[in-house]
C-alpha cells in the first residue's frame, strides 16, 4: 500500500510518499511543492493542482492522508488562504478516484509521539526515527507531510 501525505499550504505544500508492505514503512519521496508568492492566487491555486496531479500520476498512491485545516483566532486570513490550497488538494485527490482522509494536527502527534502538542523539532526527530532517515527531515513542511502519511498508516 502507498500513501502519499500531504501538508497543504499555499506557499508551501510539504508531501511525503511511504510504502507499506507486510508492516514494514519506507519513505519513496519527500519534498515541497512551492507557488510564487507574487502570483494572483487563482494561479497559485492551478500549480498546486499541477504538482498534485503530479505526484499522484507518478506514485499511485492507495490513499491520500491531508492535514486539517488549522486556524489561530489572530491569524484569520491565513486560515483563509490555506483552505483555497486544501480545497484544491483535495479536489485534485477525488476526482483521481483516490480515497482521502484528514487527520486534525493534535491527532497526527499524538499518533506519532503520545502527545498531541508535540512541538515540530519533536516532530521532526520522531519522523526520522521512525523512518530510519539519516537526517531530520527538512523543511518542517516535509516532516509534517510524512507525520501525516504515517498517521495514516497507524489508523488502517
Amino acid at each position: 500500500m502507498k500513501i502519499l501525505g500531504i501538508d497543504p499550504g499555499l506557499r508551501v505544500c510539504g508531501y511525503a510518499v511511504i510504502s507499506i508492505n507486510s508492516g514494514d514503512v519506507k519513505l519513496i519521496e519527500a519534498g515541497i511543492c512551492k507557488t510564487s508568492t507574487n502570483g494572483p492566487l487563482e494561479k497559485r491555486l492551478v500549480q498546486i493542482q499541477t504538482d498534485i496531479t503530479s505526484l499522484l500520476k507518478r506514485h499511485k498512491p492507495n490513499c491520500v492522508a491531508v492535514e486539517d485545516l488549522y486556524s489561530h483566532y489572530a491569524h484569520p486570513k491565513t486560515a483563509i488562504l490555506m483552505g483555497h490550497a486544501r480545497g484544491v488538494i483535495l479536489s485534485t485527490a477525488c476526482s483521481s478516484g483516490i480515497e482521502v482522509k484528514s487527520f486534525a494536527a493534535t491527532k497526527i502527534k499524538k499518533s506519532l509521539t503520545g502527545n498531541g502538542r508535540a512541538t515540530k523539532p519533536q516532530m521532526q526527530k520522531s519522523i526520522k526515527s521512525l523512518l530510519g532517515l539519516a537526517n531530520v527531515p527538512a523543511p518542517a513542511d516535509v516532516a509534517d507531510a510524512a507525520a501525516v502519511a504515517l498517521c495514516c498508516a497507524n489508523s488502517l
